[in-house]
């Protein structure tokens, strides 16, 4: 899959500038295709040219003039298309911590404590960021309510899937925790 795909799928929320995309990337797509606000506007330049949206200029006082961007017809068409292609494998994963606790035997615990605590405080914040948008999301209703209702399901699930990626991370990161505090040496 290529980034065009990602930017399609968020300009479902409808038109966006360049900056608004990568901040609705930032809380809903990053975690699983993350994407540079320098990718997003290159991929946008190119899918203006393909056709696939169509960019319109917004001048404004004080500030430099900004593009907008919604999907065209043939945008639709393509990622509705896309929607329903067969999935390839899920991409493997590729995290450097992951390598480093492999390696931790015969390491300093307390650097590998320090890693595992700096992974927890990033999950933590993914986290509290993605709760703020399941609440404004919800908007006072249950999530019953919303799925059963909304007009589009697919922002809410792909952040439920979020959701659970960082409590689970938070939660491997407390038993990585407690195996480093019950193998310390007793002093």
């Amino acid at each position: 899959m290529s980034l065009k795909y990602a930017d399609l799928a968020a300009l479902l929320e409808g038109e966006a500038s360049g900056y608004e995309l990568s901040k609705v990337f930032d809380v809903s797509l990053a975690n699983f295709w993350p994407a540079t606000p320098q990718q997003l506007y290159r991929e946008l330049e190119r899918l203006a040219q393909d056709g696939l949206v169509h960019a319109r200029v917004v001048r404004q006082e004080r500030r430099p003039n900004k593009r907008m961007f919604t999907l065209t017809e043939a945008g639709h068409r393509e990622l509705g298309a896309f929607a329903v292609a067969p999935t390839r494998r899920p991409t493997a994963l590729r995290d450097e911590l992951m390598i480093k606790i492999q390696a931790m035997d015969g390491a300093d615990p307390e650097a590998t404590r320090a890693l595992v605590e700096e992974r927890m405080a990033w999950a933590s914040g993914k986290l509290a960021r993605y709760e703020r948008v399941r609440e404004r999301l919800l908007d006072g209703r249950t999530e019953e309510e919303y799925l059963r209702d909304a007009d589009r399901i697919g922002p809410y699930l792909t952040l439920m899937g979020g959701i659970a990626l960082e409590t689970e991370n938070l939660c491997w990161c407390e038993r990585v925790l407690t195996v480093l505090t019950q193998r310390a040496p007793l002093g």
